[in-house]
């Protein structure tokens, strides 16, 4: 996907300080609170649980899946590109993931069991 950009330094860069700043990028924008966009996203999250994504398409959901899938350890709860149908997802595994990709995929799985020891107090 990121071949439709088309610009790896800004994907690298300015896009992932952006998402990361959404939150008070639309409290500063709408001057309300942004719990509002995340409440649409649960919405659409459950949506697609509920009556399956678009055919062919592939929704990203966090699961806690019992096996590994693209080397992250299992057992955390981790945002995975999934497929559902009649209720039932199923991660969708063989896409490929470059480099800069997999150093943000274990960056954030280093931080989610870091935070799960801590949540466990262990």
């Amino acid at each position: 996907m990121r071949q439709v950009v088309n610009d790896d330094s800004y994907l690298n860069g300015p896009f992932i300080s952006k998402v990361a700043k959404r939150g008070a990028e639309i409290i500063s924008v709408m001057k309300k609170s942004s719990a509002a966009s995340a409440a649409a996203a649960a919405c659409e999250h459950m949506h697609d649980w509920w009556f399956g994504n678009q055919e062919g398409g592939i929704v990203s959901m966090a699961v806690i899946p019992e096996e590994s899938h693209y080397g992250i350890t299992t057992g955390i709860c981790y945002s995975f590109p999934c497929n559902v149908v009649n209720g039932e997802w199923k991660i969708v595994d063989g896409l490929k993931i470059n480099d800069f990709s997999r150093q943000r995929m274990q960056k954030n799985e280093k931080e989610l069991l870091e935070e799960r020891k801590m949540a466990l107090g262990k």
